[in-house]
């Protein structure tokens, strides 16, 4: 499974971390090694929880608007979401790898090695688009086979257009996680949350012209949906250039840096490869579920895609977090903070178990209300229902796994990640959830998410014992000004 040893070297070694001749340069990403660590996570926090949420509205708006226009349009999108989860598994995992090793760079106090980082991002993210645009000019042979199990040709057909135009406009989120991340990386996470409103805005006001047809316009469904998303993207774009530009001293951005430096990409990789696949394994537990369920009905695949879209409300707020104290502890670890470090992991832990246990209350309180946000159809309220009450049981239990995921990452042990999502979603969620529908029926499926998550949390506990015993006791204690204390 790709399990490392405690012995295993970092991506960067300590010995390799050396300031360069800027170190006595006063930059804004020291705050991250200076400032109280509980306001610091807050603060670093709370515009990324912001613009994650706004990000789940984003998400959430084309799905009211379709299920309102129609039923077989938000199946079709949910037959697609596999797709669009690779899509942000490759954007998101490559900028995670970006920033987090930006972020030690900058903790070192190495600037010339951090604004290398920063274009190569941008070059792998250009190397990723091909892929998926490759994706989008086979659209209608890959929804043929996702969808085998419908006989509806509203349904294939509104999903070819959908996948279509998502793939091959898939450039723009993939780099507006890269603008987003460098702002991560160096601290000015508030500007994350002015793209993202304005993204999110542009959206919901574009969206239902284009879906339901109006000014003239004629009605596009599901392909409306996905002009109106990319079109938001495409803003989303031109602000974080302009936010990098104008406020973002660290990394001065050029095309004439956009050179290829194959060690620097196989550092990013080292870190953000493992959460490609950890997302990418998410992408693959959504189409085997969307199978299993097709078995049922074409509703039932319906019913899924929309405890998806309701999932983000509830998850976002946390990945915003966990990408808010992904730069502190990694630019402690770079500058050798132990305290600091450890400091951020336990305020993290407990953080995310309480922002999810709020979220489950709130899925068990709001089932009903919740499903009918989509005009569902009382046979898919009644599935709606039972799936948000059995899922959500796992809510606080992924809270503390997830955040424990950003020490991962940021100490270069995204793999520890990897092995976890691996375990869960496709060595228990997919067997268990094809048992338990062969034994129970449509509605027992549910019970998969919180047998996986028994093993999650296990094995987050597991490898957090193997990063304090291989990485935390070997850092030097320091005091406040950063003197070695023993």
């Amino acid at each position: 499974m790709g399990i490392d040893t405690d012995r295993e070297s970092n991506s960067l070694k300590k010995e390799e971390l050396k300031p360069d001749d800027g170190s006595h340069q006063k930059r804004d990403s020291d705050i991250l090694g200076t400032e109280p660590v509980h306001p610091l996570l807050l603060k670093t926090s709370a515009p990324l929880m912001v613009s994650m949420f706004v990000m789940a509205l984003y998400n959430i708006v084309d799905s009211i608007y379709l299920g309102h226009y129609s039923t077989d349009s938000l199946t079709a999108v949910s037959y697609c979401f596999p797709f669009q989860s690779f899509n942000i598994a490759f954007g998101i995992g490559t900028a995670i790898g970006m920033s987090a090793l930006l972020s030690r760079y900058l903790g070192a106090k190495q600037y010339k090695k951090a604004d290398k980082v920063a274009h190569n991002g941008f070059i792998l993210a250009a190397i990723n688009y091909i892929i998926f645009f490759t994706i989008g000019c086979f659209a209608e042979p890959i929804i043929g086979i996702v969808t085998s199990e419908s006989t509806n040709a509203t349904i294939i057909s509104e999903g070819v257009n959908y996948l279509r135009i998502t793939q091959w406009l898939s450039i723009a989120p993939m780099i507006q996680s890269m603008f987003e991340r460098l702002l991560q990386g160096t601290g000015k996470t508030k500007y994350i949350f002015y793209m993202q409103l304005s993204a999110t805005l542009f959206n919901a006001v574009v969206d239902p012209i284009l879906i339901f047809g109006f000014f003239g316009l004629p009605a596009m469904g599901a392909k409306g949906a996905a002009l109106a998303t990319v079109f938001g993207q495409i803003l989303g774009c031109v602000l974080g250039y302009i936010f990098n530009r104008r406020f973002n001293k660290e990394i001065k951005l050029s095309v004439h840096k956009l050179r290829p430096h194959f060690q620097t990409m196989k550092e990013i990789y080292k870190i953000g490869i493992p959460s490609i696949v950890l997302q990418s394994v998410g992408a693959v537990m959504t189409f085997s579920l969307n199978k299993i369920l097709g078995m049922f009905s074409d509703l039932a695949v319906t019913t899924f895609g929309v405890y998806f879209k309701l999932q983000s409300f509830a998850f976002m707020p946390l990945f915003g977090m966990n990408s808010g104290s992904v730069p502190i502890i990694a630019y402690n670890y770079g500058a050798d903070r132990k305290d600091r470090l450890e400091r951020t992991m336990t305020l993290g832990s407990r953080y995310g178990i309480g922002l999810m246990s709020l979220m489950m209350i709130v899925f068990w309180l709001f089932a009903k209300e919740l499903m009918l946000l989509f005009d569902s159809p009382p046979e898919m309220v009644a599935m709606g229902i039972v799936a948000l009450h059995t899922i959500s049981l796992n809510f606080p239990f992924a809270g503390y796994a997830i955040m424990r995921g950003a020490a991962f990452q940021a100490l270069g042990k995204s793999i520890y990640s990897m092995n976890i999502s691996l375990v869960r979603q496709l060595l228990i969620i997919i067997p268990c959830a094809y048992i338990y529908a062969r034994i129970g029926g449509v509605n027992a499926v549910w019970w998969a998410f919180p047998s996986a998550e028994v093993a999650g949390v296990t094995m987050s506990m597991f490898y957090t014992r193997r990063i304090r015993r291989g990485i935390l006791s070997k850092m030097t204690p320091r005091d406040a000004a950063g003197n070695a204390t023993e």
